[in-house]
């Protein structure tokens, strides 16, 4: 499946080199030249953001969410898979700006109406996309949406770039992973832990 990255952000990039070389890729973004030139540099192949959403079968949306928001109403994306990795932050990162009985996940899939939105990468640093594979082996990329076929393409497409995986069920549960997007902030920004930290899950032996 073509994979089409919308926005060349320190996600968007970072995820594009993770997936360079093992998966069909093209990047786009608003600066063309750029988005060229960074696609020349990691393998990958750029087009006009047009072209790329007509051409992908999974569209990543690696954008703030009031963008991706606004980007998801593109009738374009009718029957694709589009990712939402957005956590909605206030402008001072202080919290969320929605959440508990709505997330961004919900919204976006609310206005790319046909589209298949699975939530994915929130709860991650771009940093982590620049570590050795072998340290983020065993960091889960969290996964929600209602497609069952959506949610098991994304969850191979973090595979390929290099994650494990957790399923958190349908598209609400974004109210509980946009939450913990937040915390992981908190924990990297206002407490000083830095960015190359992750929330995972345990099974701890009795």
């Amino acid at each position: 499946m073509k994979t089409a990255i919308i926005g060349l952000g320190n996600m968007g990039k970072g995820l594009a080199r993770r997936l360079a070389g093992k998966t069909d890729l093209v990047v786009a973004g608003r600066n063309e030249a750029a988005a060229r030139d960074f696609a020349s540099s990691v393998g990958a192949t750029s087009t006009s953001i047009a072209d790329a959403v007509a051409s992908a079968e999974i569209v990543v949306l690696a954008l703030p969410y009031a963008a991706a928001l606004e980007f998801a109403a593109n009738p374009a994306l009718a029957g694709k898979v589009v990712v939402d990795l957005s956590n909605p932050v206030k402008p001072d990162f202080s919290g969320l700006s929605i959440g508990h009985e709505t997330s961004a996940g919900e919204r976006i899939q609310a206005a790319a109406g046909q589209a298949r939105v699975v939530k994915a990468f929130n709860t991650i640093f771009a940093g982590l996309f620049d570590t050795p594979v072998a340290a983020t082996r065993s960091v889960p990329v969290f996964l929600a949406g209602n497609d069952e076929g959506a949610v098991a393409a994304v969850e191979s497409l973090a595979a390929k770039a290099g994650f494990a995986t957790e399923k958190a069920g349908g598209l609400e549960a974004a109210r509980l992973l946009e939450p913990l997007g937040m915390l992981n902030i908190r924990f990297g920004y206002g407490l000083g832990r830095g960015t190359a930290i992750a929330p995972t899950w345990l099974a701890v032996a009795a």
